[in-house]
């Protein structure tokens, strides 16, 4: 009965991430920098808070777009933290994860044919979605232009079906993030379009030279705001994202919620509350650590000579692999492997223009990157 599968499934592939992640995941004694999962617990308070949710038989339906107590502190959070306006009774869905929320703003703004500009290299979850409903992936390689999508990226790549334009900063793989004057020329382009933003933001509590800025202040009218907990609070099992947006749209795009999940898991919506309100701060010891391990391994791979951008945001880093390797990414992160059971993430999966990359989490204890680290650096001086 294959053959009766939509071809556009069928045409889709799996995550590159987790493609190799599930290669190498079998490997005794390997140290796997690969998949981005914050390697802090769920704070404390947030669990009891779960917990206390289950012994009070919390465990029927919400309302689809989610509790209105957790609708509201998702509202107090961004405007307390990045000065976004949104009300709570109408802007804003509780979704499961940010990928939902993500797959849930295309299927309500997509249409055969349209166009969406992403930069290149980008995380992998966003072109799937995109084909599936039929429209086209445009990407814009940055790879000269220290991975920054400006507005001077941009412009050449707009056409008439031009539908979305995906801001997707702090950026999963390169931790780089836009500066505020960059987002306002982006903003005042767009502002007379009919080009929606969507603008993920789920790094945004993990930023380490500046506060992060969202284009939704510029621009709301047309942005799509993605964020949630996964990153900021460790809660990645827990599922729960938030889509800010205004009533126009996410009064669409809740029917596409609401035929695809009903609402989110009342459990963790409790347990998310708690987070947003008494946790409203707890990203910031792990930001502390996230910065001290960033400037550790930038160290020890600039001193190895490898190539690459310091991030600003989120926990990885995107590193060029040396010319005197002739390899392409996927040979390398396996050679890399079998030879020092160090796991990367190989750059072709963020995109053709990924490749020639590799992706390194810095999720991860000292200890487990000064040794992964040190392995990585001797592999690089047998190979030249």
């Amino acid at each position: 009965m294959e053959h009766l599968v939509n071809k556009r499934v069928k045409n889709i592939e799996i995550s590159g991430i987790r493609k190799f992640f599930n290669m190498v995941s079998h490997i005794d004694d390997l140290i796997s920098f690969t998949i981005g999962q914050p390697d802090f617990p769920t704070p404390e308070h947030v669990k009891l808070a779960g917990i206390e949710a289950i012994q009070e038989d919390f465990t029927s339906y919400t309302h689809n777009a989610g509790t209105i107590e957790l609708r509201k502190a998702a509202c107090d959070f961004v405007e307390k933290k990045y000065g976004l306006n949104y009300q709570a009774d109408s802007e804003v869905i509780v979704t499961m994860g940010a990928s939902e929320a993500i797959d849930i703003a295309f299927r309500t703004i997509l249409a055969e044919g349209t166009e969406v500009i992403l930069p290149g290299p980008i995380y992998p979850g966003y072109e799937p979605i995109i084909r599936m409903m039929g429209a086209v992936p445009v990407h814009v390689d940055l790879r000269e232009n220290q991975f920054r999508f400006t507005l001077e990226t941009i412009k050449p790549f707009i056409t008439d079906n031009t539908r979305c334009i995906v801001l997707p900063y702090p950026s999963n793989p390169t931790g780089v993030s836009l500066l505020e004057n960059e987002l306002k020329d982006i903003a005042l382009f767009l502002k007379e379009k009919d080009i929606f933003v969507l603008a993920d933001e789920i790094y945004s509590e993990l930023t380490y030279d500046q506060e992060h800025t969202s284009i939704a202040q510029f621009l709301k009218d047309k942005t799509i705001v993605i964020n949630g907990l996964s990153k900021s609070h460790s809660m990645t099992g827990w599922r729960i994202g938030f889509l800010f947006a205004p009533e126009n749209i996410t009064k669409h795009i809740l029917k596409v919620h609401q035929y695809n999940v009903s609402c989110a898991n009342s459990i963790a919506q409790r347990a998310a509350l708690e987070a947003l309100t008494v946790g409203i701060n707890d990203a910031s010891v792990m930001k502390e650590e996230y910065v001290l391990r960033r400037d550790y391994v930038f160290e020890r791979l600039t001193s190895m000579g490898l190539e690459t951008v310091k991030p600003d945001g989120a926990f990885y880093f995107f590193v060029k692999i040396p010319n005197a390797i002739p390899l392409n990414s996927f040979d390398f992160a396996i050679k890399l492997v079998n030879e020092t059971k160090v796991a990367v993430v190989p750059g072709s999966a963020f995109s053709e223009y990924g490749e020639g990359y590799f992706r390194l989490s810095f999720a991860c204890s000292m200890e487990t990157l000064k040794q992964g680290l040190d392995r990585i650096e001797h592999f690089i001086l047998n190979s030249k």
